[in-house]
C-alpha cells in the first residue's frame, strides 16, 4: 500500500448537498478499491482558474490524502474521469 494524494478542480455551481455527496463519492472509490481516506476536505472555495476548463472560470478545490495498492490506482482514475462534476484530478504519490 502507497501513500497517494490526490487534488480535485470541480464545479463551482454546486450546491451544499452536491458538495457533500461528490465528496463522499471521491472518498467511496477509493475504499471500494481497498483503499483508506486518511483525510478529505476542500481547500480552497472558488478559486479562480487560470484558464477556462469546461467552461468554467472559477474551481472548488477538493485536496484528498489515501492509502491505496498501486495497481489500483488505473481504476480509480478511471471512475474519477466518469464523473461529471469533476473537471480536472491529479493524484501523486506521496513520499
Amino acid at each position: 500500500m502507497n501513500k497517494y494524494e490526490a487534488m480535485f478542480l470541480v464545479k463551482p455551481d454546486l450546491s451544499e448537498e452536491d458538495k457533500k455527496a461528490l465528496l463522499s463519492q471521491i472518498n467511496e472509490v477509493v475504499t471500494k478499491h481497498n483503499g483508506a481516506v486518511s483525510s478529505a476536505n476542500i481547500w480552497s472555495e472558488k478559486r479562480k482558474l487560470f484558464f477556462p476548463l469546461k467552461r468554467y472560470r472559477e474551481a472548488i478545490y477538493y485536496l484528498v490524502n489515501f492509502t491505496l495498492a498501486p495497481l489500483s490506482v488505473k481504476d480509480i482514475n478511471q471512475a474519477y474521469r466518469l464523473n461529471e462534476n469533476i473537471l480536472r484530478f491529479l493524484i501523486t504519490r506521496a513520499q
